[in-house]
């Protein structure tokens, strides 16, 4: 191969590379450093400024018996903040999490923390399905709102939840903060170890690249 033909397939890798890059890197630092993640309160419930697709949700949580607490955001390394919005159950002993997914889409997951620092969820979209001892995470594809909740309730047999008078709007942010930080970790990682090959792979080619050019 002639050296034009060369530069050219170092270029093209190091492209493909650099789209790798600046599509997982952040998922990597992710899967690395999940406690990194940062969780702050936004608005309280009288000042949510609830997206339009997400309105019919938050009418059957109220009609369920959920009030609105207010809304929070994280945001991981490298990322803008995403926000979410939360009510609380405090009979059921739920929080309940709407957001919009990266696709737009409305999306609901119930969380109760548990008395002994555990986490039961119940979402009603694709996660990964965990359940180890004092962490149960699983899902009810498209499930409405009171459907879920009959599931989650089902799954906190047999556990003891958190008393209910930490059922409001910073007892909810502390525990977004200690999912993160503790039993929420394998469920991140099971969710961007591929983020974490691919950025593996990024920076092979950059390598190789590298040592192909200092070789040649």
């Amino acid at each position: 191969m002639n050296v034009l033909g060369q530069l050219g397939v170092a270029v093209a890798g190091l492209v493909l590379a650099g789209v790798l890059l600046f599509l997982n890197f952040w998922r990597a630092l992710l899967y690395l450093f999940p406690h990194t993640v940062r969780v702050e309160p936004e608005a309280p419930a009288d000042q949510m400024d609830l997206p339009d697709a997400l309105g019919s949700l938050a009418g059957q949580l109220q009609a369920l018996g959920f009030t609105p607490l207010g809304s929070h955001e994280e945001k991981p390394l490298l990322q803008k903040a995403t926000r979410s919005y939360d009510w609380a159950h405090a009979g059921e002993r739920v929080f309940a999490t709407l957001h919009e997914g990266s696709d737009l889409l409305p999306r609901l997951y119930l969380l109760t923390p548990l008395a002994s620092g555990g986490f039961v969820v119940t979402a009603s979209y694709r996660r990964p399905a965990l359940d180890v001892p004092g962490y149960r995470s699983g899902y009810l594809e498209d499930a409405a709102p009171e459907r879920l909740l009959r599931a989650h309730v089902r799954r906190l047999e047999g556990l003891e939840p958190a008393v209910p008078e930490g059922f409001t709007w910073d007892g909810r942010v502390q525990a977004a903060r200690a999912w993160y930080q503790g039993l929420g970790r394998k469920e991140i990682r099971r969710q961007n170890l591929q983020g974490l090959l691919w950025t593996a792979i990024a920076l092979a080619i950059v390598a190789s690249a590298f040592l192909g050019r200092r070789a040649g």
